[in-house]
């Protein structure tokens, strides 16, 4: 086995500790948010689709290191059926949160105001990305600020096979 392949094991193991499954096969919560054109978005939107809810806000340095892996991988399996929603919440006065996205050359939306929703998500800091199944069911929560993280293509791919 080379160094690099034992490396991406090992790394891909850690990753996997840091995951709390205890959530699993949990239904997630409902909720309906607006986005930055005031249209409402919901869970249900998503229904029969893996979602990866992601959880931040514009001031969180941890939040911006993830968010280019999460959107390089919402690109590369969007065509199989999984999206990418950030939820931000907690944010300072003025914040304009998909602007930021945006800004920063990402491709997925960002809903508003999102306090209910994390508190209903028992979120307690960002960044929190959550992985919900086809069926609607919480499988995993990560708090990784690393883009490169192995294990969260792992979980997309096991949640396609579904």
């Amino acid at each position: 086995m080379s160094v690099a392949l034992l490396r991406s094991n090992i790394l891909t193991a850690l990753f996997l500790s840091l995951l709390s499954l205890s959530a699993l096969s949990a239904p997630a919560p409902d909720w309906t948010l607006q986005d930055s054109k005031g249209e409402d978005v919901s869970l249900a939107d998503y229904k029969g689709k893996v979602l990866i809810l992601h959880f931040w806000a514009t001031w969180c340095p941890y939040c911006k290191r993830v968010q280019p892996g999460l959107d390089k991988l919402y690109k590369e399996y969007n065509d199989q059926g999984v999206e990418l929603v950030g939820i931000s919440f907690a944010e300072d006065e003025g914040a304009n949160p998909q602007k930021s996205i945006d800004d920063r050359g990402h491709h997925f939306k960002t809903l508003l105001h999102g306090d209910a929703v994390a508190k209903q998500y028992q979120v307690s800091g960002t960044p929190t990305t959550f992985f919900i199944d086809k069926k609607g069911e919480l499988v995993a929560v990560t708090h990784t600020s690393n883009p490169q993280e192995p294990g969260m293509r792992t979980i997309i791919e096991q949640l396609l096979k579904q």
